[in-house]
């Protein structure tokens, strides 16, 4: 009997040790912050920052209407880390889609450019996928998204 209580104990903290590990968040931000930083400088981009903690760059601001958060919009885009590595990329049609249906720093970046602006958007992890891996991205990534502002649907 006192082997089992051992055994059951031992089996106890193994498992909750275990989901601790598993459900603990790691807090990117101050990383993603140094990241982003680190590249806008060996790029020598003209970078601002939102409250938010996104990075955006105004290559051209565009000429047309302005879409608000909710806006269903076509917009072209490159994917990639800050090493380079691309992770996806739409065609030069672009892709449509609601801006309340995508990661926080698209619903709050792509509204900073008017229809036919393009730029560059820097997303923190907390604006992007979070501590989740998603696809072939890895929690608490830094995303880089070249876009173009096509249309507002």
């Amino acid at each position: 009997m006192k082997h089992l209580l051992s055994a059951l104990l031992a089996l106890t903290l193994f498992v909750s040790c275990s989901k601790n590990k598993k459900t603990e968040m790691i807090d990117y931000v101050a990383q993603n912050e140094q990241e982003i930083s680190d590249y806008i400088a060996k790029n020598k981009l003209d970078a601002h920052r939102s409250d938010s903690g996104l990075y955006y760059v105004i290559k051209e601001p565009g000429t047309g209407s302005q879409p608000i958060a909710s806006s269903n919009v076509t917009v072209a885009y490159k994917g990639y880390f800050t090493d380079g590595k691309v992770f996806d990329q739409s065609s030069p049609d672009g892709i449509s889609f609601g801006l309340d249906q995508v990661v926080k720093g698209w619903t709050e970046g792509i509204p900073y450019f008017k229809t036919g602006g393009s730029g560059i958007l820097l997303v923190p992890a907390h604006l992007g996928y979070g501590n989740n891996d998603y696809s072939s991205i890895p929690g608490g990534s830094v995303l880089i998204f070249d876009i173009k502002l096509i249309s507002i649907n």
